[in-house]
């Protein structure tokens, strides 16, 4: 039973509400991904040390400016935590980084270097359209220097959160993009609109700002890791679940 103020809310409600807002299915696979992990960080000896879950729990009070204890208490009872909770939460998500750095770290320099192309980014601008004949009309316009582009898609553009922007759609990595669309755009010149490009979206009119090279920046290795470390969990825990047990050796990742 969890005690809410003067309410009370029982682990059956808790369960149906998952169930009602179609949660249920990940919250069960994240406690099945934490089962394994337990599991094979004790087959390779991988463990979280007190000093590691002190040093996190500091790092976390810096972060959220819980500079006393009562603040500390105060911030716990609102998160309807206990001291004991919020450490075993630290420890499950160390446990976790560790596993995965155990795992694969030492793949993820090769992985890079044989996809370095997939981690090519660009700064790209983006106005989409649901007609063709209007969205050739605006490339000319662009094109004939009748209008800029970032003008045409503040006026034109169908996503509202892009026309506030004039059109600018971020960083991109070349494996988030259709094939399609990131060989067009990757050979682009600077500058330039790109010719109307369909998709099941519509039409699409780009124009590429610059071309960063691939790096494995820290974030990039998180990234990769982060990846490689999650298919992992999920083709074991497919595995195991389609051998109704956990208690079958783990597979070494390949």
């Amino acid at each position: 039973m969890i005690n809410l103020s003067r309410a009370s809310i029982a682990a059956n409600d808790v369960f149906a509400l998952l169930k009602k807002d179609i949660q249920l299915k990940e919250v069960s696979q994240r406690l099945l991904h934490q089962n394994l992990i337990e599991k094979v960080a004790r087959e390779r000896g991988v463990t979280v040390t007190t000093a590691e879950i002190e040093a996190e729990a500091n790092r976390q009070r810096l972060e959220k400016r819980l500079q006393r204890a009562a603040d500390t208490l105060a911030w716990l009872a609102d998160q309807m935590m206990t001291a004991d909770d919020w450490e075993a939460g630290i420890r499950d998500r160390l446990l976790a980084k560790k596993l995965a750095d155990y795992l694969f770290a030492k793949e993820v320099e090769k992985f890079f270097a044989q996809n370095r192309l997939d981690f090519e980014e660009v700064l790209l601008y983006q106005i989409l359209l649901r007609d063709e004949k209007l969205a050739r009309e605006i490339y000319y316009e662009i094109e004939n220097q009748e209008i800029s582009f970032y003008q045409a898609a503040r006026l034109y553009d169908i996503d509202e959160r892009r026309r506030l922007q004039c059109g600018y759609e971020g960083k991109l990595c070349r494996w988030g993009m259709k094939p399609a669309i990131a060989a067009v755009v990757f050979t682009a010149p600077i500058g330039e609109p790109i010719a109307p490009l369909r998709t099941e979206q519509g039409y699409h009119l780009l124009m590429v700002e610059e071309f960063i090279p691939a790096q494995l920046t820290p974030s990039r290795y998180q990234e990769i890791l982060n990846r490689m470390f999650n298919q992992w969990l999920d083709s074991e825990l497919n595995y195991h679940l389609s051998n109704e047990s956990l208690n079958s050796p783990i597979a070494e990742p390949v």
